[in-house]
């Protein structure tokens, strides 16, 4: 275990909480960019490593301490709601909210080396670290458990319905088009198999980026689940065809999650987190590298 990383990933929290979950999500997103285009280059992988996903900007540990920071604000009456990911937290003027956000930064990081480290997930940690931090954070400040709570005469939807289920449908055909068709161009235009294991993660920002636009109150959907793992089964199959199957399964999947466990709600637990990680399982299960990376 590094040690340091691990003091950083206190402070990674923090930053998370006062500049908002959303925010610094999209922060990540843009090193995303900048550490998968220098690792294509040749450039060593160590923004990615260090930073986009590591203890400085890393989703599980500045937005999760970001994400468990807002439930708290939330349960403490200090905002409206613990969804409000896009609200930097600084400015309500409570310590504590800050600690929670420092405190779930270090836990990111514990969570992270022993699903990695010790149980040698082969899985993107990040993402199933989200997702779990998410979910003790909605039991320790959240009043609706995992599910939620269904008001009287109130129903429970698993997808969303008419016209908008072909949307996400194309959404994610588009989006898996786009990765899947872009890395055979690539790979057929003489881009070394070392460069291209860095694709998804350049997806992955690129999608992420795409947030800032949601950020500023356009309807902008989440689709870096979609980008990463259309990315991914199109590199760990070499057809890019799985692409489109797995950016339009990814899209449908995220929006079962949506609906299931993130609606109905007072906390945040991020549907593109846990569909990445059940589906990053079932692309390396498929294409060869398995359930745990030994």
């Amino acid at each position: 275990m590094d040690i340091f990383a691990l003091i950083g990933s206190f402070g990674g929290g923090i930053i998370g909480a006062y500049i908002g979950a959303v925010p610094i999500f999209i922060f990540a997103a843009i090193l995303a960019i900048a550490g998968a285009v220098s690792a294509m280059s040749g450039g060593g992988s160590f923004i990615l490593e260090y930073v986009a996903f590591g203890s400085y900007l890393g989703p599980h540990i500045a937005f999760a301490g970001g994400v468990a920071a807002t439930a708290y604000a939330g349960k403490k009456k200090k905002i409206k709601s613990g969804l409000e990911l896009s609200t930097p937290l600084f400015g309500i003027g409570d310590p504590m909210t800050l600690l929670v956000g420092g405190f779930f930064g270090v836990l990111g990081f514990l969570i992270h080396y022993v699903a990695g480290t010790l149980l040698h997930f082969n899985t993107d940690l990040p993402a199933i670290t989200v997702f779990l931090s998410a979910i003790i954070a909605r039991y320790a400040f959240g009043t609706g458990g995992l599910m939620g709570k269904i008001k009287p005469k109130e129903k429970r939807t698993y997808f969303t319905g008419g016209k908008s289920f072909w949307c996400n449908v194309l959404l994610g055909a588009g989006v898996g088009t786009a990765t899947g068709f872009v890395y055979q161009s690539m790979v057929n235009g003489g881009v070394s198999t070392e460069a291209m294991a860095s694709f998804p993660a350049l997806c992955f920002g690129i999608a992420g980026t795409s947030l800032i636009f949601a950020h500023s109150g356009a309807d902008v959907p989440s689709t870096h689940h979609i980008a990463i793992l259309s990315a991914l089964a199109a590199v760990s199959s070499g057809n890019p065809f799985m692409g489109v199957v797995f950016g339009i399964a990814a899209s449908l999947f995220g929006d079962f999650i949506a609906s299931t466990i993130n609606s109905h709600c007072d906390t945040h637990v991020d549907p593109p987190a846990c569909t990445i990680f059940l589906f990053t399982f079932l692309i390396n299960l498929l294409f060869g590298s398995g359930l745990l990376n030994i």
